[in-house]
């Protein structure tokens, strides 16, 4: 996190508001719509009570669960579903399930939100004399204005967004006080709109309204944002947040009132039945520059979740939730990157939820189902963060619980009759889940069956093999990575793949092991000799959110090890000495394929299965850590989990053949 950022300042709030509260500052767009439509009237008793639902939800859920409870796991600055289960992972192993569920399913959110918020937008056109019968919900135009919007928005991920960003801030800052001001212009013409605050007409609506307790799905629309939120955490850090949520809830609720305001002052309730309110409260000449700031907030909401979505793959690599895949940093700005995977299959989801869903109304009444679940999992994450990391009392954090618990599985359940109508992409995050629990699972599997020995005990063969001409070189610097933990321990597969496939004779043994911190910008090393000039082992010490590049970050280890006369990298062969060129350096990758031999469990052989053909569509490990290809070899060994070994081979005489 930029040092800036962590006092609140009138740039870090500025720049707050462009990069946090886009999605939840574009809801006003369409809950109140959303509501009302569901509720099927406009009177007294549905205004106000919609408006009591909305402050409470946002008061409860946004305010406290989030802004002033969730904020305060922070990751060295950091935020996130991974980060909080960085800090509490310790506390149980099975807490990674409620991790993967909840980062699948905010994930998925990616590819309805933003076809949403720039829909609703859009389609405020409409109200425009001269556009009214070419602007139409759902109709062609509508559509090709949306996917333009969509393509143009994720082709510019690959260049950075550092430029864009920097208008952000101050277009949504225009985008809050217009909120403000259009609500509080509706407010002053009916004052009597301030009764909503009062939780009993929420209540009675839930209660006594046909519909009543469903209508919490639409309600639900008002917190969209809250949980990409807590994501963004290490963007602003959490005091700018904090601050400029007081500025951006006020907002919020005046345009909301001004909302409901308006609703109740018209004299023919069926006028309103097809009105967006949001846009109904815009004087008429101002309704094309509104919608033009309108769409502007919504391609900021939507880049913010995009973003996002890149942090939290990135951070699923780092925690082995997720195959590797290429990353790329499009400019020098710390923690802004670009995955091209992930950006095109975003942004092919997007296109096609907004051809299936056409109008902002069908994709309202399919969202919420993922984000309600993704809230509940980041609960269960905190009660451990809350009980064993703060340690606050058990009595507190039992109440907190219980009331976070009973109003999202009020919503889940709510948003659960929707799901018949997101069957369209359920697959998607079904797909996402599965594929962060088969690659957890599998690199589980695989970790047990890991095979240890002392390294020490190792060292008088390796001095052997070296001094050994009778084998040809292999190379001068032979470098693998090892999982060992202990720099007394090695892989039981890399001193078969040194001594028993083809013996590679070396001058110098490097190991290489990579720690992975819960710290999420860590970039230490320590170098170790186990055997003068023979046998080196370097331990680097890498935040989960940095990306593992071990050919630069090797090399950079070699020029400090050389510049302090720790190592001499001149050639070892004669011919080449005499001219002081520098030694050749080989990197071995070992890379295991499930071999035949195995006979294991139905579970089991389904989650390796899955794993290696997920992993034949992943970077490869070269890739991964960043080794140039010129200087690697790749070996493949095979992955036998369970040998095949109960059966009987039966010794018979040979058949003879009388001549």
């Amino acid at each position: 996190m930029n040092p800036h950022l962590r006092k609140v300042s009138a740039g870090g709030l500025l720049i707050t508001l462009g990069i946090i509260f886009g999605d939840i500052g574009t809801s006003p767009l369409y809950t109140l719509q959303t509501l009302l439509k569901e509720g099927g009237r406009t009177d007294q008793f549905m205004v106000l009570g919609a408006i009591s639902c909305v402050f409470w939800t946002l008061t409860l859920q946004t305010t406290f669960k989030y802004i002033f409870i969730t904020l305060q796991a922070d990751n060295r600055g950091e935020g996130g579903i991974f980060s909080l289960f960085a800090l509490v992972r310790r506390y149980g192993k099975w807490l990674a399930i409620p991790a993967i569920i909840g980062a699948g399913t905010l994930l998925a959110d990616g590819i309805i939100t933003p076809p949403i918020s720039v829909t609703s937008a859009i389609e405020g056109l409409n109200l425009v004399p001269a556009l009214s019968k070419i602007i139409t919900p759902g109709n062609d135009v509508v559509l090709i204005i949306v996917i333009a919007i969509m393509l143009l928005l994720f082709f510019i991920q690959q260049f950075g967004t550092n430029v864009v960003g920097a208008a952000f801030g101050p277009v949504m800052l225009v985008w809050f006080i217009m909120l403000g001001v259009l609500g509080s212009i509706q407010i002053a013409h009916y004052p009597v709109i301030f009764k909503a605050f009062n939780p009993m007409y929420g209540y009675h609506l839930l209660m006594d309204h046909p519909k009543g307790f469903w209508l919490l799905g639409a309600v639900f629309l008002c917190t969209t944002g809250a949980e990409a939120l807590y994501s963004d955490l290490g963007h602003c850090g959490r005091k700018n947040i904090q601050v400029s949520w007081m500025f951006v809830k006020t907002t919020l609720l005046l345009n909301y009132l001004g909302q409901g305001a308006w609703v109740l002052r018209q004299t023919n309730p069926l006028s309103v039945k097809d009105i967006n309110p949001f846009f109904a409260i815009v004087p008429h000449g101002f309704v094309i520059p509104v919608v033009i700031i309108a769409t502007l907030a919504t391609i900021i909401a939507s880049q913010a979740l995009i973003s996002g979505s890149f942090t939290l793959i990135s951070e699923a690599v780092s925690m082995n939730f997720w195959p590797r895949i290429t990353i790329k940093y499009p400019s020098n700005i710390r923690g802004q990157i670009y995955i091209p995977s992930i950006n095109w299959i975003l942004c092919f989801g997007c296109i096609a939820v907004s051809l299936y869903f056409k109008t902002s109304e069908a994709m309202t009444a399919a969202y919420g189902f993922s984000i309600t679940i993704a809230m509940l999992m980041t609960t269960i994450l905190m009660y451990y963060f809350m009980r064993y990391v703060k340690h606050w009392p058990l009595w507190l954090v039992t109440i907190i619980l219980c009331m976070f618990l009973s109003v999202e599985f009020s919503f889940f359940v709510a948003n659960a009759v929707k799901i018949l109508k997101r069957l369209f992409f359920l697959g998607f995050e079904v797909g996402l889940i599965f594929t962060m629990y088969i690659w957890f699972r599998a690199r589980k599997i695989n970790n047990r069956f890991l095979n240890f020995v002392d390294l020490r005990e190792q060292i008088p063969v390796l001095n052997a093999l070296s001094e050994d001409t009778s084998v040809s070189k292999f190379a001068t610097h032979l470098i693998y990575l090892t999982k060992a933990n202990n720099s007394r321990q090695i892989e039981q597969k890399i001193i078969y793949s040194i001594f028993s496939r083809k013996p590679k004779r070396a001058n110098v043994y490097w190991f290489i092991h990579i720690e992975r911190t819960d710290e999420p910008f860590t970039m230490e090393y320590s170098v170790e000799e186990l055997e003068d000039d023979k046998v080196i082992r370097v331990e680097f010490r890498l935040g989960f959110r940095i990306q593992p590049r071990i050919n630069v970050l090797f090399r950079k280890v070699v020029q400090e090890m050389v510049a302090n006369d720790e190592l001499n990298i001149t050639s070892r062969y004669p011919s080449l000495k005499k001219y002081n060129l520098a030694a050749d350096f080989q990197f071995v990758i070992l890379e295991k394929f499930l071999s035949y031999e195995n006979e294991f469990s139905a579970k089991e052989g389904f989650i390796l299965n899955s794993y290696f053909a997920i992993k034949r569509l992943a970077q490869s490990d070269a890739k991964a850590f960043g080794l140039d290809t010129s200087e690697t070899r790749i070996e493949k060994i095979p992955m036998v989990v369970t040998p095949v070994n109960n059966f009987h081979l039966k010794k018979v005489p040979p058949v003879s053949y009388a001549g």
